[in-house]
């Protein structure tokens, strides 16, 4: 597995990295298009990767060695999956769900809670992402791994998914195209969650520094493999084709993802209730003792008056990756 590793960091670093960019405002629009595709495509090219990666990597992993780890065919290729089960009969599966460039183990904060209140708890690393098959992937192939995953670990009674993966859950849940069916999921929560893919791949076009024509080239290629047009792609517009209920939580400071994606995403769902939280930002919002509270309270609400316990080892866990996503 380490070889793996190995062998699509050298395959990526083929191609040219986003710190490079000012190469394609040099070359003609169709290939700057081309050229931009295949960088949002690369995950270990990303410009949000800290450059002790793969230390932060190899930390978060220790806190997958107790999950059964399985490696699942789909047809964007072989994914690691990471499954805990509680100590009894299950009252439930949750699938933990991570953001671009990332990985499952950047998430297991909310897994050994969530396994001692009852639940199996499923997480995942997409295509190209993390042990996963691949090295380069898009929306349509993340989407259809984590269908493929959903049906044969299903039913999901509930998803956390971390930015980018709120897109994808909410994507399976819809089952429009370029999936072929649905997996319904029983309740959602979002972290971080971006509203509008064109704002997205706006912001990346424009760090590449990428002219109209050229945008327009790169955006056609996500619109060929999404079957549906990037201006309309939206969790706000994904959310209408269910009724799950919806607990959004958000930075107020997220300067990767602003505040007012959650809050787009909240009013169209008038049902959905958002969770403001200020210092935490773009990633650590995953490591705060207020979120794994706001989580639980979600997903494990009190029983007889109390609430589920809370293990003395998760706020050391939480520190341990605090920087790791």
């Amino acid at each position: 597995m380490t070889r793996e590793r190995h062998e699509k960091r050298h395959l990526a670093l083929r191609c040219p990295h986003p710190r490079a960019a000012t190469i394609l405002d040099q070359l003609p629009p169709a290939l700057a298009g081309d050229v931009a595709f295949r960088i949002f495509c690369t995950p270990e090219l990303s410009q949000h990767r800290s450059h002790d990666h793969e230390e932060l990597t190899a930390r978060a992993r220790f806190h997958l060695r107790h999950a059964r780890w399985e490696r699942i065919p789909t047809p964007a290729g072989t994914v690691q999956t990471y499954v805990f089960e509680p100590d009894g009969k299950p009252r439930g599966t949750v699938m933990i769900v991570h953001g671009w460039t990332s990985e499952a183990s950047f998430m297991t904060a909310f897994m050994e809670p969530l396994r001692r209140s009852g639940m199996r708890v499923v997480a995942f690393d997409f295509p190209a992402h993390g042990s996963s098959e691949g090295r380069r992937t898009n929306l349509a192939d993340c989407a259809r791994a984590m269908l493929t995953l959903c049906d044969h670990y299903g039913p999901i009674d509930a998803v956390v998914a971390h930015s980018f993966g709120g897109f994808v859950s909410l994507l399976v849940a819809e089952g429009g195209p370029p999936l072929n069916h649905a997996h319904p999921i029983g309740r959602f929560v979002l972290i971080a969650c971006p509203n509008r893919l064109s704002e997205v791949t706006r912001n990346f076009g424009r760090a590449l520094k990428l002219g109209p024509a050229a945008q327009r080239a790169y955006e056609t290629h996500l619109e060929r493999v999404g079957h549906r047009p990037v201006a309309t792609f939206s969790a706000a517009e994904l959310l209408s084709g269910t009724d799950a209920p919806v607990l959004i939580i958000h930075g107020r400071d997220d300067d990767e993802v602003t505040f007012r994606n959650a809050e787009d995403i909240a009013a169209a769902r008038p049902s959905a209730r958002l969770m403001a939280f200020d210092g935490l930002g773009h990633r650590n919002v995953l490591f705060a003792p207020p979120v794994f509270r706001a989580v639980m309270h979600e997903l494990a609400p009190k029983r007889d008056g109390a609430h589920p316990r809370r293990p003395p080892a998760a706020h050391n866990r939480a520190h341990d990756l605090r920087h790791s996503a």
